[in-house]
């Protein structure tokens, strides 16, 4: 018969790895330092859930959003209203893809984090635990924005049905330390269709909407804050193609020069991809700029 210590060394290593295995599933307390860490992500488990800090943040500034004026004004302010200790409201941001929703978000945050603002980042999925998030939120001295992003659901979700009954229900009127932004490429959230207007009707003069589509409005009437976003013009997509290509080829010490070649070039590179939106034009630049920075490192000339 072996010795029953033969093996403890092994099974000892097994024991270790089952608990650790086991801890990712408990949702316990999260021990996350928010002095250090301005941002995190909630990750969900079998038994619960845990914050996870982000560690390379968008070092996007407010000053990098051009174009949209008016939507970063208006959102700065409910912000500004929100770290201040003030009533703010929830925001949905919706419209064009690639127009700066989301990076208008972090660019908040690079702002407003040494006044105590943090990002809690969480997955259309996992808006079944909005109760639990909040409340863990509850407990900490800053204030914390979260964000949802490119949210869209079908009817009968679930998550749906999670965010509007925090959202109408008391969940957030019982934290004062937490607002929902969130980004959508639908301004109501649900997929509209022809078939949803059928049952409206008139009734003295007055129209009364089908039940389908009021259901489908009311999440995002739960948001006190709507800021619409579209396509660039030319001249604005222009704008801040420039703007990112002068930006990133200070960032890489690069010899840039925009001219009217690199003009045409930045409009042919929208035209191929469909879009005028910043987020077509950033990455134009970045494919001139890291082309110029690799021709600099192998002959020593990084001219455009």
């Amino acid at each position: 018969m072996e010795p029953p210590t033969k093996n403890a060394g092994g099974l000892a290593e097994l024991a270790k790895v089952a608990l650790d295995r086991l801890l990712d599933l408990l949702p316990g307390t999260d021990g996350l330092d928010w002095a250090r860490h301005r941002a995190a992500r909630w990750r969900s488990g079998l038994l619960g859930g845990v914050l996870v800090p982000l560690g390379h943040l968008d070092r996007i500034e407010l000053s990098d959003l051009l174009g949209i004026d008016d939507q970063k004004a208006q959102l700065v302010a409910n912000t500004e209203q929100f770290v201040h200790g003030f009533p703010a409201n929830n925001a949905l941001l919706w419209g064009a893809r690639g127009t700066g929703k989301s990076s208008l978000v972090h660019a908040l945050l690079n702002r407003y984090a040494t006044d105590g603002l943090r990002l809690v980042e969480v997955d259309k999925e996992a808006l079944v635990d909005v109760a639990t998030i909040v409340a863990r939120l509850d407990r900490e001295p800053y204030r914390f924005v979260l964000t949802c992003d490119d949210l869209s659901f079908e009817a009968d979700d679930a998550s749906y049905k999670a965010l509007k009954s925090a959202l109408e229900g008391s969940v957030f009127t019982q934290s004062e330390n937490v607002v929902v932004y969130a980004t959508s490429n639908r301004r109501h959230l649900v997929p509209e269709h022809m078939s949803d207007n059928t049952s409206a009707r008139h009734v003295e003069g007055e129209l009364h909407e089908a039940e389908v589509v009021e259901e489908k409005i009311s999440l995002s009437d739960r948001f006190g804050l709507w800021l619409s976003f579209y396509p660039f013009r030319q001249d604005g997509y222009l704008r801040v193609a420039r703007h990112w290509f002068e930006r990133l080829a200070a960032d890489q010490d690069v010899v840039a020069h925009w001219d009217e070649g690199t003009r045409q070039d930045a409009l042919r590179w929208a035209l191929a991809r469909g879009v005028r939106s910043g987020r077509t034009a950033y990455h134009f630049a970045r494919q001139r700029i890291g082309a110029a920075a690799l021709a600099r490192s192998v002959d020593g000339a990084g001219m455009l």
